[in-house]
């Protein structure tokens, strides 16, 4: 059996101008191209690592040859990424692979609710998505119910996705008057700033278990 090392080998080289791996590995980035198969079946073509859910392209510029990898193997082996035709440092480019991904989470997050959206004779859940895909954020009546469905319906995903708007003053009326049950679905979605000001309104953090 190959071992790791060989396998990197095995699977560059061919497709490379240069004869060792240093050298080959100069002539290879990122595409910004990425796929997300939403489950871990996916096997990256530079290590052969298996059960991967995201693609990420990579191209020599020399052969214009392709490959298909993990995220790991582009910041293991330091394969360029760009930004506005700039070079990022190592840091850089873990950030914008990680972007990239939550990026890949989150629209598979919608289109997963957008399944129960549309079965759902209530249209309540379909607002809320339509308006989110408008302004990029959620009043604190429609996130209660993405958050509650997201839950619901067991939908991989981070509360982070979702920013919660205060700033009108219906909105701050709206979780003033909601119940505290309801108030703690949205708690993990809230800023720090704003479970203060929940807190002000006589709602209280949930305990954690």
């Amino acid at each position: 059996m190959a071992t790791y090392p060989q396998r990197v080998r095995d699977n560059i080289l061919p497709l490379s101008v240069g004869e060792t791996l240093p050298e080959a590995f100069e002539e290879w980035s990122f595409t910004d191209r990425t796929i997300d198969h939403e489950h871990a079946t996916e096997t990256c073509e530079l290590c052969n690592q298996e059960e991967l859910r995201y693609h990420f392209e990579i191209k020599n510029a020399l052969t214009q040859s392709c490959l298909w990898v993990g995220s790991q193997c582009i910041l293991k082996f330091n394969l360029s990424v760009f930004e506005q035709g700039r070079k990022l440092s190592a840091s850089d480019a873990k950030k914008k692979l990680d972007r990239l991904m939550q990026k890949m989470r989150l629209e598979a997050c919608i289109r997963a609710l957008d399944r129960p959206a549309s079965s759902e004779e209530n249209p309540i859940l379909s607002n809320a998505l339509a308006f989110y895909r408008t302004n990029k954020y959620l009043t604190p009546k429609f996130a209660f119910v993405v958050l509650w469905r997201l839950r619901e319906h067991n939908i991989d995903h981070s509360p982070s996705f979702f920013k919660i708007s205060l700033k009108k003053e219906k909105y701050k009326k709206d979780l003033r008057e909601m119940q505290t049950s309801r108030v703690h679905i949205l708690w993990p979605a809230l800023t720090s700033a704003q479970r203060q000001i929940a807190e002000s309104m006589g709602h209280t953090a949930p305990v954690q278990s």
